[in-house]
């Protein structure tokens, strides 16, 4: 007597219970490999379109039509997404829309490259006509707007102001430099940070400073940074890097007239607010506002915005109004 092989017994097996699969459970299941397959397909996408650097602009129809030629430009911190710091823009819309329309610059996850997006930008700049741009430096993002407003400055491309959002101005402004340093010798020795690693590291940062945050944001914040979608490790290594080695007084000479706003906050946790206020001020006095912008009350108390809009745009349109009012045409306040 012959014994049917194990393969067959297995195959045998799953055709008597396919009568068992109601066809709703079938199709539940069909749908769910579908989405999964598309979900891939467009996180391959966009983790492709994400490999060089960009301006995202985000449309306000109302701000275009009255600033045909003014922009701000957001300049995301340390490990944001381009989908945070869209969320960030769009947080601060009713007050940076009082004086241009809205971009942001979306780094490159091949590795923070600052001269192809000084490159982007100025493409973006001459295909708009632009001849007015306000920069907005979220936490780190404050150190690459200056080094691109001496990049553009170079070129002809004047910058009317940097607004400062708890910018450190060297890597002896970051408070707990323990693990910030960990990971730019590893990437100087040619290492690449696991995502695992990192997003384990981060998820117990947040737990220590719960305080800041509720334990929505904690679980919302981890998830977001293991995302397909999240900055890459490479990415994040390099801004370590330029934080590290970040020099400020090299770029004084070349700020032109720009102008720069500080403003943070005494109970910041990550970045020291006394010696990051002062040493912006000390080496860049002749560009210098005001560093008496203090965002009280915002949780996290480092640079966050999106979480705090109603106590950060009252600050920004007391820097607007205060040093760029829209002049007086008939009567009435039009744009230049």
């Amino acid at each position: 007597m012959e014994f049917p092989d194990k393969e067959a017994v297995h195959r045998l097996r799953l055709a008597s219970g396919l009568h068992q699969v109601s066809r709703r459970s079938f199709l539940i299941a069909a749908g769910f490999g579908l989405a999964t397959s598309a979900d891939l397909l467009v996180t391959r996408r966009l983790q492709a379109e994400r490999s060089d650097p960009r301006i995202l602009v985000l449309e306000d129809e109302a701000a275009r039509r009255r600033f045909p030629r003014s922009s701000w430009v957001l300049f995301p911190g340390y490990k944001t997404s381009w989908e945070e710091g869209l969320w960030i823009l769009n947080s601060l819309r009713p007050a940076l829309t009082r004086r241009g329309q809205l971009a942001m610059a979306g780094y490159s996850n091949r590795g923070l490259d600052l001269a192809h997006l000084a490159e982007v930008l100025q493409r973006h700049i001459e295909q708009n006509d632009l001849n007015r741009l306000y920069f907005y430096g979220h936490s780190f993002g404050g150190m690459v707007a200056v080094e691109m407003t001496a990049r553009l400055q170079a070129k002809g491309y004047p910058v009317e102001l940097i607004l400062m959002d708890c910018t450190p101005y060297s890597r002896f402004d970051v408070i707990d430099r323990t693990m910030f340093e960990g990971v730019v010798f590893a990437y100087e020795a040619g290492y690449q940070v696991p995502t695992v690693l990192r997003g384990g590291y981060e998820l117990g940062e947040r737990i220590v400073n719960k305080h800041e945050r509720s334990w929505r944001t904690v679980i919302e914040q981890s998830m977001a940074q293991l995302s397909p979608l999240a900055v890459s490790s490479r990415l994040i290594q390099s801004q370590s890097a330029y934080i590290y080695h970040f020099e400020g007084r090299g770029f004084a000479p070349d700020m032109g007239s720009t102008k720069i706003a500080w403003m943070g906050n005494p109970a910041d946790k990550t970045v020291n607010y006394g010696t990051a206020r002062r040493s912006w001020l000390v080496n860049f006095k002749d560009n210098f506002l005001t560093n008496e912008l203090v965002t009280a009350g915002a949780l996290p108390a480092h640079a966050s915005p999106q979480w705090n809009p109603a106590i950060y745009q009252p600050l920004i349109q007391q820097v607007e109004d205060a040093h760029f009012p829209v002049p007086f045409f008939g009567g009435l306040r039009r744009p230049v």
